[in-house]
């Protein structure tokens, strides 16, 4: 996918982002400059992701949350994320549609990347999102929603679903957009 260690983007790859995100041209270039000065090798190991990622949460365990994150960013499973793949993991988590995040969304609950998600999967991400949570959250939290088992069993009855049954993409994004309830479920903060 990606650059390689020359220093200017590549036409093809400044193209593409222009065309599939918000951002301009003068600021493609300029987050590609500061990649290539934070990762001169022109890639992020997931390593190198996680310790980033933990800065933003000094108050919380985010390091299997960030495995997870960078597992859904990283789209040609090579174990490294390069310039083009961040780029679009930025503009769809800060400035990307509602349902292009959704989409996002579901590949990081399809944990085993089959295109189904199941009750397992919940479980597992739900687990991560809480360790997210600062303690002082977590005790004001309903107590329908205060443990990580409890939040996933509640997302996973939104989508009315039986214990060994699996939820596809769309399903999910229906779910999720169709139920405000369900949309603060999948997210870190659940009081907002």
């Amino acid at each position: 996918m990606g650059n390689s260690k020359s220093g200017a983007v590549s036409k093809e790859i400044l193209e593409d982002l222009k065309m599939n995100t918000k951002f301009s041209e003068v600021e493609i270039v300029q987050w590609y400059e500061n990649f290539q000065k934070q990762c001169p090798t022109g890639r992020i190991s997931k390593d190198e992701f996680e310790a980033i990622y933990v800065r933003f949460f000094p108050e919380s365990s985010a390091q299997t949350y960030a495995q997870h994150v960078f597992r859904s960013f990283d789209t040609n499973d090579d174990g490294t994320l390069d310039f083009k793949e961040y780029i679009l993991a930025l503009h769809l988590t800060s400035t990307g549609k509602t349902n292009r995040k959704l989409e996002w969304a579901f590949s990081l609950f399809d944990v085993d990347k089959n295109g189904y998600i199941t009750k397992s999967e919940v479980q597992e991400i739900c687990a991560a999102i809480f360790k997210l949570i600062p303690a002082h959250k977590v005790a004001v939290l309903p107590s329908d929603e205060n443990t990580a088992e409890k939040r996933a069993d509640k997302l996973w009855k939104h989508f009315d679903k039986g214990e060994n049954d699996r939820v596809a993409e769309g399903e999910f994004i229906i779910g999720v957009l169709d139920n405000d309830q369900a949309l603060r479920l999948i997210q870190y903060d659940p009081q907002q």
